[in-house]
This record gives C-alpha cells, sequence and structure tokens, in this order.
C-alpha cells in the first residue's frame, strides 16, 4: 500500500510540474522573447558593442520582471574586463642566431614583453602526431608563463595558433611557441601588442532556495554572437537566433517557471554569458566567482531552436557519459513524449567547447543541451540565422523538458555524480 502510495504521488507531483511547465512556457512567448534578442536592432550582439549592452539591458529587465534576486545591490549585470591584444611585431634570436619571426607566436596582454632563458619560464613542448591546436590550448588555459617547443612537422600550421586567444584575463599568464624541434640553450624574444580594455557583463538573476541556499542549480546560454560582418546576399547583421538567443529565451522562460512554482529547495542561479564566441570568456569569468563543491548540476542551453537529429520533441546531452545526470533527467520525464539522448557528435569534443566546460573541469556535473546538427546545420554562423528559421513550438517543447527534468535536481532529492577531472581531456 505504501509504494502504492509513493507512486500516486510521484505521478501527481509530475502531473503538477508539467502542468504549470504549460501554464508558464508557450511558443507565443518564447516568439516575443526570441525576436527581440534577434533583431536586427541588436547588430549581432558582438561581445563589446553597444547592441550586447542593448541586449543585456533586455534580459536584466526580463529577469527583473520575473521577480529574481539581482546579483549585486540592484544590478543584474556581471561587471568584467577583458584585454584585448593587437599584434605589432615579434623578434628574437635563438642561440645567438637571428630567428625567423613567422616562427614565433606570442600569446599575451602585456604591451611590450621580452622572455630570455633567465625569465623563468616553463618548457612545454607539443610533439609530432598531436593535434596541435588541442595541445596549445591546454598550455593556455594553464595559465602559467610557458615556452613552448612545436614540433617542425606543423609548419603549415602553426600560424592558426593566432587565433586561439583573441581576449584575455588580466591576470593571465604569457605563452612563446617557438617552432623548433631543438631545446634552446639562448634565446631572447621581444613581442609588442596594442593593448586595449574590452567591458563585458554577463547578465545574472538568482531565485534562492528554500532549506539549500547554499547548494546552486545553474541554468545558463551565452547572449553574444557575431555581431555585424561580411554581407551575405546582402545581409551582413547575424543574427544569432539559433545562436544563442535560442538558448538565452530558454533561460529565461525557466526563471519565470521556477518563480512560479516557488518550491525550489536549492538555489537557482540565472546566467546568461557574454563573449562565448569570443573563447567563453563570459562563463569563465562566471566560474572563477563560484565554489565548485557547491554547484550541483549545470544546465547549459545552446542552440534549440532547430529539431535534432531524431526529429521533434528531443535533443541530446553532452558528456552524457560523464555523471550520471542525464540518466536523471530521463527518469524525470518517463511518460512523456520527450526525449534526452546522448550526444551523437563525439568526435566533435562539444562537452569541451561549450560554457559548461569550465565548471565541468573542476567536477561540477555541468553539460550542454542541444538540438543542433553539427554535421548539418545550414545557417550556423551565418547571417540566415535568424528567427524565421526556428520552431517555436518545438523550441517551446524542450524548455518545458528541461523544467520537469531537472525538478528533482531543484528539489533537493537526486544529485548527479560529479565529473572524475582525472579523466579529463582539455
Amino acid at each position: 500500500m505504501k509504494r502504492i502510495l509513493l507512486a500516486i504521488a510521484v505521478l501527481a507531483n509530475g502531473i503538477a510540474y508539467a502542468q504549470k511547465a504549460d501554464a508558464v512556457i508557450d511558443a507565443k512567448e518564447v516568439s516575443r522573447i526570441e525576436n527581440v534578442l534577434a533583431s536586427d536592432s541588436m547588430q549581432g550582439r558582438q561581445a563589446g558593442t553597444a547592441g550586447i549592452n542593448k541586449a543585456a539591458a533586455f534580459i536584466a529587465d526580463e529577469f527583473k520582471k520575473a521577480g529574481l534576486q539581482s546579483l549585486q545591490g540592484n544590478s543584474y549585470l556581471q561587471n568584467f574586463v577583458m584585454l584585448r591584444p593587437k599584434f605589432i611585431s615579434v623578434s628574437g634570436t635563438v642561440n645567438n642566431q637571428e630567428a625567423d619571426a613567422k616562427n614565433i607566436m606570442v600569446i599575451t596582454t602585456k604591451p611590450d614583453l621580452k622572455v630570455t632563458e633567465k625569465s623563468g619560464y616553463e618548457l612545454d613542448t607539443i610533439a609530432a602526431g598531436k593535434n596541435m591546436f588541442l595541445e596549445a590550448y591546454t598550455i593556455i588555459k594553464a595559465a602559467k608563463n610557458s615556452l613552448v617547443l612545436v614540433d617542425e612537422s606543423y609548419a603549415d600550421k602553426f600560424a592558426g595558433l593566432a587565433r586561439l586567444k583573441r581576449a584575455s584575463f588580466p591576470t593571465d599568464a604569457s605563452q612563446v611557441f617557438l617552432l623548433s624541434n631543438t631545446k634552446p640553450e639562448q634565446f631572447s624574444i621581444e613581442a609588442k601588442h596594442e593593448i586595449t580594455e574590452m567591458p563585458l557583463a554577463n547578465v545574472v538573476g538568482i531565485l534562492p532556495g528554500k532549506s539549500k541556499k547554499n547548494e546552486y542549480v545553474i541554468f545558463s546560454g551565452h547572449y553574444d554572437h557575431l555581431g555585424i560582418g561580411k554581407p551575405v546576399n546582402g545581409d551582413s547583421i547575424y543574427n544569432g537566433a539559433n545562436d544563442d538567443a535560442a538558448g538565452t529565451t530558454a533561460v529565461i522562460m525557466l526563471a519565470n517557471y521556477f518563480k512560479a512554482l516557488h518550491n525550489n529547495e536549492r538555489t537557482i542561479i540565472f546566467a546568461a554569458f557574454t563573449a562565448e564566441e569570443e573563447g567563453g570568456f563570459g562563463s569563465q569569468y562566471f566560474s572563477r566567482q563560484l565554489n565548485p563543491a557547491q554547484v550541483v548540476a549545470m544546465f547549459n542551453i545552446e542552440m534549440i531552436g532547430t529539431e535534432s537529429k531524431w526529429g521533434k520533441n528531443s535533443a541530446y546531452i553532452t558528456g552524457f557519459d560523464k555523471t550520471n545526470m542525464g540518466k536523471i533527467l530521463q527518469q524525470n520525464l518517463q511518460g512523456s513524449s520527450f526525449t534526452f539522448y546522448p550526444d551523437p557528435y563525439t568526435d566533435q569534443n562539444l562537452f569541451y567547447r561549450s560554457d559548461n566546460a569550465t565548471l565541468a573541469r573542476q567536477g561540477v556535473p555541468a553539460h550542454t543541451i542541444s538540438t543542433s546538427k553539427m554535421d548539418n546545420e545550414p545557417n550556423y554562423h551565418k547571417p540566415s540565422d535568424e528567427v524565421s528559421t526556428l520552431d517555436m513550438e518545438n523550441m517551446a517543447q524542450i524548455i518545458k523538458a528541461i523544467a520537469v527534468s531537472s525538478k528533482t535536481i531543484v528539489a533537493g532529492t537526486d544529485t548527479p555524480s560529479r565529473v572524475a577531472t582525472a579523466s579529463l581531456q582539455y
């Protein structure tokens, strides 16, 4: 009898969550938010522009209307500064011989940098047969002063290292990449850059928990995009309706849903990140402000405006095998028409490429939910990524599924397993 009563209670609870989702999350409201965020007036929401500032003000207003608490004082903006380097020149000598400038790449936020064998830089190497860009990215993310010897077999790819770091935090270290198979006994490398400050802001709202205030569940998406670029068929505004106004719309809708539900035991943080397209800097800064041990789960939402490879009422979860969070979500959706699948594009390392990555690397069960067909998404990073290409009804169903599937995590009755950081790639 007790089991029957428990089953009835669970079913009733699930119906209540679904009914509230139906009442709050609908295609009309999804469309309203999407059309604002992806309008031409936002000018593509590129980080550091007037367009993204306008988008931030809109999101903050939506958080205020939803009844969220602000992050600091009366502001929902989490302000920080990035440094953007513009390359001027590089020169140097290696073993008393003048080095070819095309064989040197310097990643720094210092306007004038001089590095010698006496500077105390750690020695790193990128051996032949590796993924040069992945290896270099790992070294940069370690934030140490490093001299990096890059095997000469990468000569045709070496110049591409410049795109790995278009901006940086002021405290980051410098890395000198040298195309060479031989460790230099003596060297002197000098680089000059023009450094400009770029003020940025995440938009963050908080819904305090009732009994577990110090345990956090995060719903996030990035609100920046590519801005104004090369015209295609006369259109130069990269609106980013799917990437990622769709995810930001979901975050706003979920804020309204959980505020209306008014029963979250754990504290919920709703975050719209800036500068994802610049290298994930918004989520990196946000993550640095948190104690990862207090973050129970992160639902990062990226590009959910189009149908997945399985059709409507479906989405996938990156890093599905890293924790049991995906299985919890699947369990909470049993009996519904919606299905969460493991990421089918594991060869593209999506788990490490979105805004969930920083917290995931610290052990947090932080996953990205998406429907984007990464092998065939015709409007990805194009001016044609506009609202007219999205399915608002299906998008509303995806947001409802995220809301209902997260119920036991938000309620504190389920706690996802942690990511085993020792096994992580970068």
